[in-house]
């Protein structure tokens, strides 16, 4: 569920907040150094809050737990799935999907697949898929979260 540590309510996403944060703290900080050192301060401290808060809502967007399950239920029905291979070779392909969309929110899969694959390179642990046959499920998890994605229209028209 991605409790949150302090409040312990449901969707906390930590990597989303922590990237909003420091974005929101650079940006305060440089907007606040107009005032001098004190705003300096005062910038990035509240330039960290509303990042944080913004980067949380982005990475709530996609619940990892929630997306892990669905496809676990799932792959074994979709139509680019071979039966040599099971769910923990294709759950690589669905996390770079799912996990990668909101950072291209404002892209289509095409554009940026060459990411994905290195993505999914780096990142595929055990999995005996090659990119050509993990690609197809990293586009369905890419599209099954497309419109979670805040501000994400379907841009590839599926």
């Amino acid at each position: 569920m991605n409790r949150d540590p302090i409040t312990g309510t449901p969707g906390a996403h930590p990597v989303g907040t922590g990237l909003g944060a420091t974005a929101g703290a650079v940006a305060g900080a440089a907007v606040g150094s107009v005032a001098g050192p004190v705003g300096t301060v005062v910038g990035g401290a509240v330039g960290a809050v509303v990042g944080g808060l913004g980067g949380k809502a982005a990475g709530e967007a996609v619940n990892p737990t929630a997306e892990n399950a669905y496809w676990q239920e799932q792959y074994s029905k979709e139509a680019y799935v071979k039966p040599n291979y099971s769910y923990d070779d294709y759950a690589p392909a669905y996390r770079t999907g799912y996990e990668n969309r909101s950072k291209y929110a404002d892209r289509n899969f095409d554009e940026v697949e060459s990411d994905l694959r290195s993505d999914y390179e780096r990142t595929k642990g055990t999995s005996r898929l090659a990119w050509e046959d993990a690609k197809d499920a990293t586009r369905a998890a890419w599209h099954r979260v497309e419109r979670a994605v805040p501000g994400d229209a379907d841009r590839d028209g599926r």
